[in-house]
């Protein structure tokens, strides 16, 4: 049994080490354009509930992982230079490139053939493989070359974002809502190691437009977001890292495998990054399809079809709440004309999963200075 994976990413990672620890004999091969220590972005965020899965599925990889990140109990929102902390949401973080190391070493130790800086151009040096998993990402080769069976459909967001880094450590995933002369921004930033930080900047279509980012140079770009955000950064620069602004692309497909190939992580769908379930996605789409090999051994027509049988409604109600978070943030301005309580508050509601009986549960101090500022009535 032979399995190609294109893309070495956290998905694609993840499963060829799972895989070929359950089944030794079997070939797996990881194959990615990129060089090994190459990435983008800077830290990625796990919610407390995104981690359990893995505590419960790969409870060795849990412990070894956690072991090499931040983490803190709490969530903050900042408005109008008010700062509010969320109880009951405790997240973990750490960096994109320590992440992918780690799980490059996980796949060497245990027998994964991984060769980087090797475009793919086509699938036909795989032709002999038994699989193939399109773990490349959202622009993933694996789907566009059998894009019409696969049916991909994409929905681009309107608001604009650039993903920075700073050298400033900040206490805990925080979300901060500013305003310039030119309209209004968001920034999405939590430190991944102890002395950086991920600092996404947000901001809608027309503060974009009048802003003239359009227009600027990187190093201009980073210098506007600086001015916006200066009181947040205190004098510490933003990094860039292709941090080259983007719309948000909301992608699904209607169908998971075409033939033996299969999609798992963004190349299957993607997840807006305010609800920080795509590398939690990306782990649980590896483990699934591990489990569905589990169960179907080389009878790679049952796998797939397992896979997706199991899979595909979990994927779907976070997907949906996912995207219901991106849509609030295309509303944002709005939002702002509220009072920071208000904002906070109709932030956490934005999902359309949560009401007060379960917010009252996972975050009590909250709720309780909720409902003494809307006088108590329930």
């Amino acid at each position: 049994m032979r399995i190609a994976v294109i893309g070495a990413g956290p998905a694609g990672l993840l499963f060829a080490y799972l895989v070929k620890r359950r089944f030794p004999a079997w070939t797996v091969e990881v194959v990615d354009q990129n060089p090994a220590d190459a990435t983008f972005g800077f830290g990625v965020v796990f919610s407390r509930g995104a981690l359990s899965f893995l505590e419960r599925d790969a409870p060795e990889l849990h412990h070894a992982l956690a072991a090499r990140m931040e983490a803190w109990p709490m969530q903050r929102i900042v408005h109008r230079d008010e700062a509010i902390d969320i109880d009951g949401n405790g997240f973990s973080s750490i960096e994109r490139l320590a992440l992918n190391g780690f799980l490059q070493s996980l796949c060497g130790d245990s027998g994964v053939s991984m060769r980087f800086g090797e475009e793919v151009r086509d699938l036909g040096a795989r032709a002999g493989a038994d699989v193939i998993v399109g773990a490349d990402g959202v622009n993933s080769i694996v789907r566009r070359i059998q894009e019409v069976r696969f049916e991909p459909r994409i929905e681009w967001l309107t608001n604009k974002f650039a993903w920075y880094g700073t050298t400033r450590p900040f206490d805990c995933l925080t979300l901060t809502f500013r305003e310039s002369g030119d309209g209004v921004f968001v920034a999405h930033h939590y430190r991944y190691r102890p002395s950086m930080s991920t600092f996404i900047v947000e901001c809608d279509r027309p503060t974009w437009d009048r802003a003239g980012f359009e227009r600027m140079s990187d190093a201009e770009s980073r210098s506007y977001c600086e001015r916006v955000f200066a009181k947040d950064l205190a004098g510490h620069p933003l990094v860039s890292n292709k941090s080259i602004w983007r719309n948000f692309p909301l992608l699904s497909n209607r169908h998971w495998s075409v033939g033996n190939a299969v999609l798992i992580g963004d190349a299957l769908r993607t997840v807006h990054f305010s609800i920080g379930s795509g590398t939690r996605l990306a782990f649980e789409d590896a483990i699934a399809l591990d489990r569905a090999f589990g169960v179907a051994g080389a009878d790679v027509p049952a796998a797939l079809a397992e896979f997706e049988r199991a899979r595909r409604p979990v994927v779907e109600k976070i997907v949906e709440a996912a995207n219901a978070s991106s849509f609030w943030y295309e509303r944002m301005a709005q939002a702002m004309q509220e009072a920071p309580w208000r904002l906070a508050y109709d932030y956490m509601m934005r999902s359309g999963r949560m009401d007060d009986v379960r917010l009252r549960e996972t975050a009590p101090q909250f709720m309780a200075w909720i409902d003494g500022k809307r006088g108590g009535s329930r």
